[in-house]
């Protein structure tokens, strides 16, 4: 029994330290302004976040190699894309952590996802809002606020993150 207990307690020691790190871990906190920044698309094009303002934005952050990652991208694919892709108040920004655009194009044609899903090759985006620890979700509400954070991927959060949404979506 007391091993038990001293197992016990343990494990929810190490829960806590990593739900600690992960906190310590975003650079980008609640109700701040998000953080500027510029990013190439698959045709070619460089877009500014700020030419997204006025949206609601999804910004993820995820790696092919990534176990959590590969369990949430159906759900952004399914549960938010094929749902919201036509509202014009909301936007997805995908982004290959450590990926060249090369590889992400391989990504979305292997897995035939839809949603728009660009490379941060060397981080440069990525490094604005975290310094480690993938899936990572922010939503950016219209006036460019950080109005959610995520780290890691369960069924639970994941219906969270789409209540934030439609909570500031305008239909």
């Amino acid at each position: 029994m007391k091993k038990i207990l001293l197992i016990t307690l343990f494990l929810t020691s190490l829960n806590i330290l990593s739900q600690e790190d992960y906190m310590k871990s975003s650079l980008v906190q609640l109700n701040e302004t998000s953080p500027e920044f510029s990013f190439t698309t698959n045709d070619g094009k460089t877009v500014k976040l700020s030419d997204y303002k006025g949206k609601v934005i999804l910004i993820n952050f995820f790696a092919t190699w990534c176990g959590p990652c590969m369990k949430e991208m159906p759900y952004i694919q399914k549960d938010l894309w094929e749902k919201l892709k036509k509202n014009d108040t909301f936007i997805i920004l995908s982004f290959g952590r450590d990926h060249s655009q090369e590889e992400v194009n391989k990504f979305i044609e292997t897995k035939k996802f839809t949603f728009p899903i660009f490379a941060d090759k060397d981080k440069s985006i990525y490094n604005l809002f975290a310094t480690k620890y993938i899936p990572r979700n922010y939503l950016i509400d219209s006036n460019g606020k950080v109005i959610y954070a995520s780290t890691g991927f369960s069924e639970k959060e994941f219906e969270e993150l789409k209540a934030t949404i439609d909570k500031h979506l305008i239909k």
